[in-house]
């Protein structure tokens, strides 16, 4: 199962990163595992995807048929900024063809922008963000898992549909204004009884 998984990614990457006839010949292709690798995401993405990327190449077998496949990483660190310069980087400079895992979905959106300008993929395996497949759908993104969309939607329809009929929301007040606007500062006051 391991190794069917792997080779649909790295199949898919490929089939998707060929988009010319050099492309072909030379048989070359760079993916670039732009993740987070010191926030709140490293424990489902980080070293865990790069590492996971490296066993797909492994696994497919196409070293063995002369492919040259290489591995590329950085830390996006959670800011889009951050990860828009490091794949424009990467894709001008070093010359990457195809980018993996984009874990924040404010980095997928931005990365997204910049993958469809260059004409690269994003194969986004983390950012849940439903923009990606609506508004800010792309030719050049590929949104290979959950949404919130997805999320919200069939777990709603499953709790109606087993008789739920009563719904609780838990929010955390903070006695601290936002950080934003005053316009929205403004807008918020504390409940009756919280100072």
């Amino acid at each position: 199962m391991k190794n069917r998984i792997s080779a649909v990614l790295l199949g898919t990457a490929l089939a998707f990163g060929a988009n010319g006839a050099a492309f072909a010949q030379d048989k070359t292709i760079k993916i670039g595992v732009l993740t987070d690798n010191s926030g709140l995401y490293s424990d489902i993405g980080g070293a865990g995807s790069t590492l996971a990327a490296q066993m797909a190449v492994e696994d497919s077998g196409l070293a063995a048929k002369g492919w040259k496949i290489d591995i590329v990483s950085a830390d996006h660190q959670n800011k889009p900024d951050i990860g828009t310069n490091t794949a424009r980087q990467w894709i001008d400079v070093d010359k990457v063809d195809i980018f993996m895992d984009v874990l924040n979905s404010g980095v997928a959106l931005a990365v997204s922008n910049l993958v469809k300008e260059k004409n690269v993929i994003m194969i986004n395996t983390g950012a849940a963000s439903s923009d990606l497949t609506n508004t800010k759908c792309s030719p050049n993104t590929i949104h290979w898992v959950y949404d919130t969309y997805m999320l919200a939607n069939s777990t709603g329809q499953a709790l109606v549909k087993a008789g739920g009929d009563t719904w609780y929301f838990l929010t955390r007040w903070s006695a601290t204004p936002p950080r934003s606007s005053s316009s929205r500062a403004a807008r918020c006051s504390a409940p009756s009884g919280i100072p």
